[in-house]
This record gives structure tokens, sequence and C-alpha cells, in this order.
């Protein structure tokens, strides 16, 4: 399903009140039952955690007239900003795709350590010099076509597993068409179920109906949890887990699932036959698991909600204010408004929940202006002549445009990673040629502007997919010869309507997608996080805190109370923190902590200042000649191991202190002072 396309996971804005504090905090008419779920957070004031995160839902305007999708949601961004915390200043990682975005949050490393490292789908080459392409859309334990594991350490084993802090604290944790946590494909289910089993034969002869039964929907179980028992449940299998993960059972699709739970419906009560489908799953539906799990003693729950800016019936883009765009907000606003409200009447409310709310990533429009010009969505609709990405061949650009004829596959992207068939060295001339090439390519008229637009904005070979987290140590295979960072206006591609293309005829407007994503471009690759319950401050909206999707993960288990086994590449978001409920190392040093967490995000993180400019300058060597190639490859590496030294002091200070364990004041200091000077070197390098 991703060969031909990229996967699709396919009124006045009037004053709504906040939600006050104490909602459904007073007497609940049924509680959920006590599952012997023990969370550790201060006072154990959580009891339940709920983290959903969209795709593509912005809280910055894409239009200034048009509210924003969080602006059209008032009863979501009223309970965060009323309750707790939104940060408006949340990254992805690169490239900045659904799965590798979900993944990085879901697990608190950078996709170097989980093995996604290039956004929907990846390339390795075999040994025969051709090139295979998985799906990164799996489930956890799935293995590529070479054998290694889909999700896999820089060591090659299974990257572990989100759900197990959870589970061996005695807590259920159920996913909702969350990336590669319930399963994905049709293959998984003989995984699951076995070869021969009743489920794996549906999955032959009736495809459609395996997929409404066992995909999308899951529950890992806690040892010896009722709901996962009997003829329904089955091994929750982790080969890698560190320290063993031996004796949990989980349930594997809607049809199992719903048979514990006598039924799933969506928010508006609608009987759910089967999973309605990642691409479109609304916020009724998704929301709709969340709270029949929530009530059914499944305390810990992760979900997805499909964007709201396509129209996932017809097979065409929105564009902001339009009418039917405007239409799907007001009906996931009146999702999150029956959801709370359904909460509260069971006793799940802020009081005792920690809820995790943000989107996968951001997105580019490709668009024209609308009409009438002064449209808001609101009072008034938008309509737009010209709308849709541009589709580019770069098979037939490369050919026509730069006279290269090597042969390649690539991942269809607006950020694709190229694979030259063969596997050449980094420095070899038929690399260095076809960089050349591709680093020319332009759009003589750009289908919005008009315009000659230039193709390639950045280009990075493995020197620099290093420094960006995108090497899987663990798979080598998975490298590819290079990535090149497109215009965002352009999804790139090699197959189609075009194969044979020369010049313009390599470029065509596709209505049925509006909204690209993928490169580095700002409203790509920063979007917002909200965070509300026990232990988290009401600070309203704030962009003053820096952070990525990595910072998620250990947020979420400072808060609870529970370790991972594993170190993250994230760090506690304390800044946002009561610190009555953080522990006396997160307290101790604070203002030095602070200084130290700033550093190393901008250090560390793929869209930090180091990131950045170190894109520039790779950009600057592929374009290069021999010499300036040399020269600035050699110290891309070198700035690459000292930031790599100084980080991984600075992550292991940054989670010794969230783990017990108080900083060193003098050698954090001294920590920020090699990181600002790494800082301030390689802008130099990227200003020079």
């Amino acid at each position: 399903m991703l060969i031909v396309r990229r996967f699709v996971r396919l009124v006045a804005l009037v004053a709504v009140p906040t939600f006050a504090s104490g909602l459904g905090s007073s007497g609940a008419s049924a509680a959920p039952p006590d599952t012997g779920c023990h969370l550790q957070s201060a006072r154990g004031a959580i009891q339940h955690v709920i983290e959903i995160q969209f795709d593509n839902f912005h809280f910055t305007r894409d239009n200034p007239n048009v509210p924003s999708d969080l602006e059209q949601t008032p009863n979501l961004l009223n309970f965060i900003t009323g309750n707790g915390t939104m940060l408006t200043n949340q990254h992805t990682p690169l490239i900045s795709h659904t799965a590798v975005d979900i993944l990085t949050t879901l697990t608190g490393v950078y996709p170097d350590r989980h093995g996604m490292n290039v956004g929907n789908s990846y390339g390795f080459f075999r040994k025969n010099g051709s090139v295979g392409f998985n799906s990164s859309f799996a489930y956890w334990t799935d293995k590529s076509a070479d054998g290694a594991y889909n999700l896999v350490t820089p060591e090659g084993k299974n990257a572990p597993a989100p759900w197990v802090p959870f589970t061996r604290a005695g807590c259920n944790v159920g996913g909702v068409a969350t990336a590669n946590i319930e399963l994905e494909r049709l293959a998984n289910i003989a995984t699951v179920f076995g070869s021969s089993s009743p489920e794996a034969q549906e999955a032959s002869t009736n495809p459609d109906q395996a997929n409404a039964d066992f995909i999308g929907i899951a529950v890992h179980c806690a040892q010896g949890a009722a709901l996962c028992g009997g003829s329904n449940g089955r091994a929750d299998v982790l080969p890698s887990e560190p320290g063993a993960y031996t004796g949990f059972n989980g349930l594997f699709g809607h049809k199992y699932v719903a048979q514990q739970l006598g039924g799933i419906a969506d928010l508006s009560g609608n009987v759910m036959s089967g999973f309605p489908g990642f691409g479109g799953i609304s916020a009724s539906q998704s929301l709709g698991y969340v709270a029949a799990l929530q009530e059914h003693g499944v305390p810990v729950t992760y979900a997805y909600i499909a964007d709201a800016h396509d129209d996932h019936v017809n097979g065409r883009a929105f564009g902001p204010g339009e009418a039917g765009y405007v239409a799907q907000l007001q009906a996931y606003d009146r999702s999150f408004g029956q959801f709370f409200t359904r909460l509260a009447a069971t006793g799940i409310n802020q009081g005792n929940t920690l809820f995790v709310f943000t989107s996968d990533e951001g997105d580019h429009f490709v668009g024209g202006a609308p009409t009438p010009a002064s449209c808001d969505g609101i009072t008034t609709p938008c309509a737009y002549r010209k709308i849709g990405e541009i589709d580019a061949n770069l098979k037939g650009l490369m050919a026509s445009e730069a006279n290269v004829t090597t042969a390649f596959a690539i991942h269809f992207d607006d950020a694709p990673s190229v694979h030259i068939v063969g596997n050449p060295a980094p420095d070899a001339a038929v690399t260095r040629t076809f960089e050349h090439g591709a680093a020319g390519l332009y759009d003589p008229s750009n289908a919005v502007t008009g315009q000659r637009t230039p193709l390639t904005q950045r280009l990075a070979d493995p020197v620099e997919l290093k420094n960006l987290h995108m090497v899987t140590t663990g798979d080598p295979a998975r490298t590819p010869t290079f990535v090149l960072f497109g215009n965002p206006d352009y999804f790139i591609h090699t197959f189609g309507f075009n194969a044979g293309c020369a010049f313009a005829s390599c470029f065509n407007e596709d209505p049925g997608f509006a909204w690209n994503h993928g490169s580095f471009n700002p409203e790509t690759v920063t979007t917002w996080l909200g965070l509300v319950g026990p232990g988290v401050r009401n600070e309203g909206i704030t962009g003053t805190v820096w952070s990525d999707h990595t910072d998620v993960r250990p947020t979420l288990l400072a808060l609870t109370g529970l370790p991972d086994d594993y170190a993250t590449q994230g760090r506690v978001l304390f800044e946002v923190l009561h610190e009555d409920g953080l522990p006396v190392s997160l307290r101790q040093h604070l203002g030095t902590l602070q200084d130290l967490a700033a550093v190393y995000k901008q250090l560390n993180a793929p869209v930090g200042l180091f990131g950045l400019e170190t894109l520039k300058v790779s950009t600057t060597a592929l374009e290069g000649d021999v010499g300036t190639y040399a020269s600035l490859e050699s110290q891309l590496q070198a700035l690459g191991d000292d930031r790599d030294a100084v980080a991984g002091q600075m992550s292991a200070a940054l989670n010794a202190a969230a783990g017990g364990q108080a900083i060193n004041e003098n050698q954090a200091k001294d920590l920020i002072g090699e990181g600002q000077a790494l800082l301030a070197r390689v802008t130099l390098l990227a200003g020079s």
C-alpha cells in the first residue's frame, strides 16, 4: 500500500467555558474497575494515563484570517489551557513523518535508536545490489526482509516496547491506531495467531473482514489480567526486552477487544462493527475506543486521530477555511466535549488522570490564495482555485535536467532517501555526480506560484545523517546514499503518469494532497504539546520551552513514577511541572538544570541549532568540488564526534537527575560551556 502513494493515516469562534479544575471530581455515578494498576506518582494522584497523538493538527494558523485547527476545537484547547500547559515550541525528529514522529514520542529516542530512519518506508541494499523496501507501519516485533527487526536498537535487538513499564506495574495498556503497538498489516495476523489459525485463514480468504477484525486495536495486559485471559488472549511476545518479558498476554483486534468490553461505539453512540481503518479514523471513533477501554479496566491508553484537513471519503484535500474542513473541525470539537463529559461521569478527570496531547508533525499547505481574499472560514467560507502538492518525477528529472541515468531507488517523499544501486561509497564518482545533479534540479514553472523553483533545499549523506540521528546502526543496510530535503511544495517519486518525462512534463499538481511534510521547514517540524493532570502546572499557553518528541516519554514516566529499562534521548520538562511532584534531584540546582537542558536540546535534537546548521554545511559539501567536499565532510565528522561526546554526558546527567541522582553543579556548568562552544563553532562554519 506504500508503493504507489504515501500512507495517509488513509461558524464564528465563540467562547467556550474552560473546564474547571473540579471537572468530574464530584461523586461519579460509576467508577472504572480496580485493575491492580500501581502507578507511582506523587501521593498516588495519577490513576489513569491518556496519550493522544493527532495527524497534522495545527496550533498556528495556515491562513492568518482563518482560525487554526486548535482554535476551532475549543473544547480541547480550553481543556488544556484551563487546566494544564500548552507548549507551542514542540518539534519533530527528521524526517518529519507520521510513523517516525509517533514512534519517537512513544519511545523517547530518535530514529537512530528505534530504527525508523526515513519516514513512511525505508530502503536497504540486498546482497545482490538491488534495493528492497519495507513499511515502517508494522507490528512492534516484525522483521525486515533482510532479517533485522523493523524496530531495532543500535545493538541489532528489537527496540524496547513502550507499554512495558505499565504492564509490569500491573496496568493494562490499550492502543488505538497508534503506530506499531497494535497489528498494522494482514501479515501480522499469522505472526500473532499462527499461520494455520482461523484468523490467518480469514486474512487469506476475506482480507477486508480481517482488517476490520484484527488490525488497529490492541490491549497489552498486566500479568494475570482477566481481560486478556481465555480463548481471546494471545501471548504478548517481546523477544529482546531488557530484563525479559514473560507471562504477559494481549488482545489483538477489534473483534476480541469488543467481545471483552461488551461492544464499542463511537461517541455519538454508533456501534462500530470493526476497526474503521487508519487513514480516516475520526475523533469520535478514536475517542470512543479510548473511553470504552478506560471504563473497562484499561487505565493507560494510546490513541491516534486522523487529520481534519483531508476529505477522507472523497479523496481530496481541503484548504484552510473550506466548508468541509470547518465542518470536520466542528465534529472534532463536539467529540472532545462528549469525551471529557463521558470520562468525568465515570470519575476519570484531570484530578486523577495524566492527559498528553500532541500532533505528529505540522504541514506545509500547497495552494494559492483563497477566494474571497478576506475569507475566515467561519462567517465566510474559503475556496481555492489552485490547490494540491506538486508531484515531481526524480527519475525523469535526473535524466532530462542532470543527464544522469544511474540506477537508483527512493522512498517517495518531500524528503526522499536516495539509494544508488550497488551502494557506492560516499566519495565515489558515481555518488558525487548524482549528488551534483540532484542539487541543481528545478521546476521551470511552479504550478501554484508560476515561478521557476529549485527542487532541492538541502542534501545530507551518511556523515550528516548521523548528526541528525538518522543512521540506524543496528541495520546498516538501511542507510541511504543521501537524503534530498526538497522544497515543501513538492512530493518526489519515480512512478506513474510521467515515468518517461522530460523537463516540465516531470511535474503534475495533485489536488488529492495539499498538505506536505517530511522536510525541515519550520511549519512542518514545529508542532505543539498539551499536558494536563496531577503534577502539571497550569501555565496556559507558553512558547518559552524548546522541546521535541523525545521529551514526552521521560516527562510521562517522571509524573507516573515508573522507570524505563533503557535511557531515553529526551529530558523531563520540569519547567511546566509542580516542584513538589518531582524528585529532589530535579529540584536542586534548578537554574543550572534548565540551562543544561536548553543547551542539550539545541545540541542534540535533529532540528535544534546544531542539526540545522550542520545540514547547511552538508549541503555546501555535497554541492561542492572535491576539495570542498573533503574538507567540509571532515569538519562535519569532527563536529559530530564532539557533539556526541558532550551530548552523551548531558543526557546521562539529565537522566540521572530524573532518576534521583543530583547533578554536580560544576560539572554541569562545564558541560554547558562545552555545548555553547560547539554551537558557536558550527554556527561560524555554516556562516562561512
